[in-house]
């Protein structure tokens, strides 16, 4: 049994500014079109499905940093879809968590955490950076959809140079566009690797540069960074960091996938097969 866990905002946001030709609920359409993709494709082999999606674009965070990601600056068009998004979503088969006061990532997080003892594998449908805190090994993967890669705890490493329990850290120090998280000026990602590599978290990062690895250029200015912004960077840190406690309703057997709605997800839509040589996507039974 694979769990597929997928990020519907972020798949609603990459139909909205896809290549598509503009059209009414575009966005909604190219984010069903992926998800028929992904159910009619042989290799992924989907026995169970959860789609999340934040509704609307705010969560606690919000309230501990103003300046975290929010509904400000999306499209009017795009905002508007969001409720039918989730409707299409529910008329495809999926199970859909509509987040407020969480973010969808808590949810995907959440889910990895509670069945994956229960499944052969989860796979996490994004290629969001926070989501790399939940890796174990090849049993909690994640899929790159932009990239068409399958990123596993080893790729995370070797990637990044960090473990997943050090990706919050990592993200406190880089920062993180995506998320409206900062990060601390000067710390890119290869001194945040080579910290967490030695030091594995925040607090035990010595604030005496003498101790840091020789790798680290510049290390007396970024440990008078680091001292004098220390509030900062753990605040941040948790921002980045992904709670597995969202109350989701859902046993594992409720997110078997049973099928679509055809008629239902026909009349939201009207989909049509693309004028392309690809295969259409069809509708799993």
């Amino acid at each position: 049994m694979r769990l597929h866990l997928v990020d519907g905002t972020f798949e609603l946001f990459r139909a909205h500014y896809s290549k598509r030709p503009a059209q009414p609920l575009k966005a909604t359409r190219g984010m069903a079109q992926s998800l028929l993709v992904l159910l009619a494709n042989p290799a992924e082999q989907v026995t169970h499905l959860a789609v999340a999606f934040d509704n609307p674009i705010r969560s606690f965070r919000n309230d501990l940093f103003a300046d975290y990601k929010s509904d400000e600056g999306v499209p009017p068009e795009l905002r508007a879809q969001f409720d039918a998004a989730e409707e299409t979503t529910r008329a495809i088969g999926a199970v859909v968590w509509s987040m407020r006061e969480f973010e969808a990532d808590d949810a995907l997080a959440t889910a990895a955490a509670r069945f994956g003892g229960q499944v052969d594998q989860v796979r996490i449908l994004t290629p969001d950076k926070d989501l790399g805190q939940c890796l174990e090994a090849d049993h909690i993967v994640q899929v790159d959809v932009i990239r068409k890669r399958v990123v596993n705890e080893q790729a995370l490493l070797d990637r990044r140079g960090v473990k997943p329990e050090s990706i919050p850290d990592f993200l406190a120090l880089t920062g993180d566009d995506a998320d409206g998280i900062p990060g601390l000026p000067g710390f890119g990602e290869r001194t945040a690797s080579a910290l967490l590599a030695r030091f594995g978290h925040l607090e035990n990062v010595p604030l005496d540069a003498r101790h840091w690895p020789e790798a680290v250029r510049g290390a007396d200015r970024l440990a008078h960074v680091l001292r004098e912004r220390l509030a900062d960077v753990f605040l941040y840190r948790e921002l980045a960091t992904l709670r597995r406690d969202v109350p989701l309703r859902e046993s594992l057997e409720d997110l078997r996938y049973r099928g679509p709605d055809e008629r239902r997800v026909r009349e939201l839509l009207a989909l049509e097969a693309p004028a392309t040589t690809s295969p259409a996507p069809t509708f799993r039974s």
